[in-house]
């Protein structure tokens, strides 16, 4: 019986050491930045893209306790804990709060997300991504952004079992930002997107095998990169 009950925790403990959080920025104590996503304890994933869950992966609202104060241009560096252990594509999307909000009852409701990043694989006998096996990603704040409150949401895209229906694992988090300098650009039309609303459950970036036959491209989900 114990050797039984042993395989099992041995399983469990392999499966959440699979999985990874986003926790901090720039070093920063775990969950000072980042709002504490629901995923803290088990390193689990966001699985349905219409939940609100997709947005900064918390099911009830919680504010960080504080803002990273960082200057437009500059580079934030998002970290995961432990590596980014799955094949798929890192993505960084920010939106801002309107002027006189807290950021900290701030939602990000709504149709107020452009992404600054995504990543895209080396293609050959199989795909390979850049983002796997690491645990620190840095990211441009564009330089031109208009200084206010942002939300910076990192997003990991598991892709070893999309090729089922809601097989693509979603790892997210956000860090509250206070961006400084900068210029007067405010992203709209169609460079902005909701979560959830911004994908769909059979995009082609989301619902996909990567093994067979190998892919020759790869369209990431989302809007187009908004850049200066």
């Amino acid at each position: 019986m114990l050797p039984k009950v042993a395989l099992v925790l041995a399983a469990a403990t392999a499966q959440v050491s699979a999985h990874y959080t986003f926790p901090k920025v720039n070093n920063a104590a775990d969950w000072s930045y980042v709002r504490r996503a629901d995923n803290w304890q088990n390193n689990g994933f966001v699985e349905n893209i219409n939940s609100d869950q997709i947005r900064c992966f918390q099911r009830s609202h919680a504010g960080a306790p504080n803002s990273l104060q960082v200057a437009a241009g500059s580079s934030v560096s998002y970290a995961a804990n432990p590596n980014v252990y799955h094949p798929g594509p890192m993505a960084f999307y920010m939106a801002r709060a309107p002027d006189g909000v807290d950021i900290k009852d701030w939602k990000g409701e709504g149709a107020v997300w452009f992404k600054i990043y995504h990543e895209q694989p080396g293609f050959g006998q199989q795909l390979t991504w850049s983002s796997n096996g690491k645990s620190s990603f840095p990211v441009t704040i564009p330089r031109c952004l208009k200084a206010g409150n942002y939300l910076l949401r990192a997003e990991h895209l598991a892709l070893h079992s999309a090729s089922a229906p809601g097989g693509a694992q979603f790892y997210v988090s956000c860090a509250q930002l206070s961006v400084t300098g900068g210029g007067n650009t405010e992203p709209s039309g169609q460079y902005l997107v909701s979560f959830p609303g911004a994908y769909k459950a059979n995009d082609p970036g989301i619902q996909i095998n990567i093994n067979w036959p190998i892919p020759t491209s790869y369209k990431n989900p989302g809007p187009a990169v908004f850049s200066c």
